[in-house]
């Protein structure tokens, strides 16, 4: 609500609702595996990405991200999903946006470095294999993903879950 005599109601936008926002991008080989990547600092695997900074695009922030993560700018594609993730204390909810990174060349694979600081080692896997090494959420996110690549548009999820 704006009252062009007063300026913006700073009580209403004080209460909006706040979401935490990432975003990550899959990385495939010439055989149609995944990219994942392993984290120093838990036990699940993840795919790169990760928060956006204050000011930051989705956009912006996965290629940032990557850059940090695994040393080179990658060349994004289009957005595969946005899949909202309902609040997990201390966790607010959150938007997870997923874009496509392509299949990457050998010599590109040959030309990761890991930032050792975040990742100590990464693999190529097998869709069929992406549930027994990722957190279910991460790994349904990435199947609805599979299923609208290549075909054009992307997909709205929550909690990994199409809805519509």
């Amino acid at each position: 609500m704006i009252d062009v005599k007063q300026g913006p109601d700073l009580a209403y936008i004080a209460s909006l609702v706040r979401v935490r926002a990432a975003a990550g991008v899959l990385f495939f080989d010439s055989d149609g595996r995944v990219l994942v990547v392993h984290p120093t600092y838990k036990d699940e695997w993840e795919i790169p990405g990760g928060s956006l900074e204050p000011d930051e695009s989705p956009f912006m922030a996965c290629e940032r991200e990557v850059k940090e993560e695994l040393g080179f700018s990658p060349r994004l594609g289009g957005l595969l999903c946005v899949d909202w993730v309902p609040p997990a204390p201390p966790w607010d909810g959150g938007l997870m946006f997923l874009f496509d990174g392509g299949t990457l060349t050998a010599e590109e694979i040959r030309g990761i470095r890991l930032r050792p600081q975040e990742l100590d080692r990464f693999e190529f896997v097998a869709p069929s294999a992406l549930g027994e090494l990722l957190v279910p959420r991460l790994a349904r996110r990435i199947m609805a993903c599979l299923e609208v690549r290549g075909v054009g548009g992307a997909v709205y999820l929550e909690d990994g879950h199409a809805c519509v």
